[in-house]
């Protein structure tokens, strides 16, 4: 028998700190049962209410009675056996977390998988992100973005998910788990392994992936896709190298314009989709920890205090993304003259400071026609045109409807979303050059006061105490904002100072731009085998797909472009 209870702790008892027999000793008590019955007690899930007074724990149990049995660990890609006979060999381009774990679920399944990456393996990216630190440029292949591991390796390790498949979401969780990650992510309500920690687990899965028969080519970039009468048959590496494949997974992350490109000379379809941009902002972590715990965070010993903010200003959302408790801001650009904010955590999350994205939902009818106009894309597309040679930003666009051709360095916008896929990319240019230039360079970063932002003030001279290492520049940011971005962030920054009081004041300090929460485009597939439009046997997976948004949701998706193949696979041999 299974009974399922939902108990309240006080702050002093958190879940993270309690063994086996404090659970069983709580249960027993909630359930009132004596001795002689026998208990084994899953701990779910927790999370802590601090605006209920008193604070408390929140618990989530499963309490198994008189021997019935508790569901053990999924660690089926953990234990893989080494190949014996593959009879199918699949290529996967991108060692993300959408990338690793198609591997894994492939490799089980007795498949040769050849991972190519065009990035550093994870260890030795260390040296390339701290030179980003320094001021220095980034390496074009080796960075926050683009590495083994993917994006999120470096830039905090979250693992939140809006999927609801919970039986997919527990063997991530659990392979994580088999491969280092510490248990309390199983039943936490805010998963986070930390930019420490990570590297470590990504290097036993690809060390358990070698071992087992796959093979990883590090530094090496896929040029080209090959295809025969409308079918992927493998790839083409910079060195020359063909390798075929019956299988090929598209896994590259969301800022490698490059491959996309590449998917679509092949043959596969892309599509615009809303995304979002704006700003990154970060207060001092005592501030937050006073507002969100009554100031008792130390008497507790409560983890940095966190928030979650949404709301809608003229019919587009404004969230605060990827929020970063005793966190750094960092700078995630993969090219030159350009810079991107994000920012991360290590497991401890001991910094001073905290900081999350406040961005701006943009529809693709944003950027078209007078819409387009009234969020004021044309100035900051000439804006950019001007300061930078990308030539994203000095294409010229073929209306294939047949309209007239489209200058972007002109501030021209398409009048349909159609017209242009890669057009929100070419958005994500414009603001990542405009924003290197008013840093002055070395990654230095344009910054405004909340404060003096909401009332459209100069930012004066003095800097507020922060975390972002290359250093800053006070800058007004209304200048190289689009006017439909500052409009909405200015009324969201308000509404979000109601709820927590002081967070558009004189200490928070607002950093540009936050470009990169996810693709702005994406490579078209179908809705059941998975393979792209246009291009069959190349199975577009994860972020730069632009089917996932984050660690868990990229791997959630490699496992199902697996899954796909295999069923392709068998459904071909029948």
């Amino acid at each position: 028998m299974v009974e399922r209870l939902e108990v309240s702790l006080p702050p002093s008892q958190n879940p993270s700190n309690l063994g086996e027999r404090d659970w069983e000793d709580i249960s027993r008590k909630y359930l009132d049962l004596n001795s002689n019955i026998k208990v084994k007690v899953e701990v779910e899930k927790f999370s802590f209410d601090a605006r209920r007074q008193p604070m408390q724990w929140i618990v989530n149990l499963n309490v198994f009675l008189n021997d019935e049995k508790e569901p053990k660990p999924d660690f089926s890609l953990v234990d893989l056996k080494p190949i014996s006979a593959p009879q199918k060999k699949a290529i996967i381009i991108g060692a993300g977390p959408a990338g690793l774990f198609a591997a894994l679920d492939l490799i089980s399944q007795e498949w040769e998988v050849t991972i190519v990456e065009r990035g550093s393996a994870v260890q030795k990216r260390r040296k390339d992100i701290a030179a980003i630190q320094r001021g220095l440029p980034a390496n074009v292949n080796s960075n926050y973005a683009f590495g083994e591991g993917g994006a999120g390796t470096y830039s905090d390790g979250k693992l939140y998910t809006r999927s609801l498949k919970r039986g997919s979401i527990k063997r991530v969780i659990d392979t994580l788990i088999g491969y280092g990650a510490p248990e309390v992510i199983r039943a936490s309500w805010r998963p986070h392994i930390g930019s420490n920690l990570l590297p470590k687990i990504i290097s036993k899965i690809t060390e358990h992936i070698q071992k087992a028969g796959g093979r990883i080519l590090y530094e090496s970039e896929v040029t080209a896709i090959l295809q025969d009468e409308g079918k992927c048959t493998g790839v083409e590496l910079a060195s020359g190298e063909k390798i075929y494949s019956d299988a090929t997974i598209y896994a590259c992350g969301h800022s490698a314009l490059d491959s996309l490109l590449m998917a679509e000379k092949a043959g596969a379809k892309l599509e615009p989709k809303g995304f979002a941009m704006g700003i990154r902002i970060e207060h001092p972590q005592a501030w937050l920890d006073e507002l969100q715990y009554n100031s008792k965070r130390e008497e507790f010993n409560l983890e940095p205090a966190f928030y979650s903010l949404a709301t809608q200003i003229n019919e587009r959302g404004v969230f605060s993304f990827c929020m970063c408790p005793g966190g750094w801001v960092v700078p995630a650009q993969v090219q030159d003259h350009s810079l991107v904010m994000n920012g991360m955590s290590l497991s401890k999350r001991d910094s001073d400071f905290a900081n999350s994205g406040i961005v701006v939902a943009i529809e693709p009818k944003d950027w078209c026609g007078k819409r387009g106009w009234r969020w004021g894309w044309p100035s900051i597309l000439k804006k950019a045109a001007a300061i930078s040679d990308h030539p994203m930003l000095h294409e010229i666009i073929q209306d294939p409807r047949g309209g007239q051709p489209i200058p972007v360095a002109e501030g021209r916008l398409p009048i349909h979303p159609e017209v242009d896929p890669l057009f929100g990319v070419r958005l994500q240019i414009a603001l990542e050059a405009l924003s290197a230039n008013a840093g002055g360079g070395a990654n230095k970063a344009p910054v405004q006061r909340a404060d003096l932002f909401i009332n459209n003030l100069e930012h004066q001279n003095e800097v507020l105490p922060n975390s972002y290492l290359p250093g800053v520049t006070p800058t007004n940011l209304h200048e190289i904002m689009p006017k439909g971005m500052a409009v909405r962030l200015t009324e969201a920054l308000q509404e979000f100072d109601d709820k927590l009081p002081g967070f558009a004041g004189a200490f928070g300090l607002m950093f540009a731009f936050e470009t990169r929460t996810s693709s702005p485009v994406r490579i078209m597939r179908d809705s059941r085998q998975l393979e792209a439009l246009g291009l069959k046997g190349l199975f577009p997976c994860g972020e730069g797909a632009g089917y996932a948004g984050g660690i868990m949701s990229a791997a959630l998706d490699g496992l199902r472009c697996a899954e796909a193949i295999k069923q392709t696979n068998q459904d071909t041999l029948l």
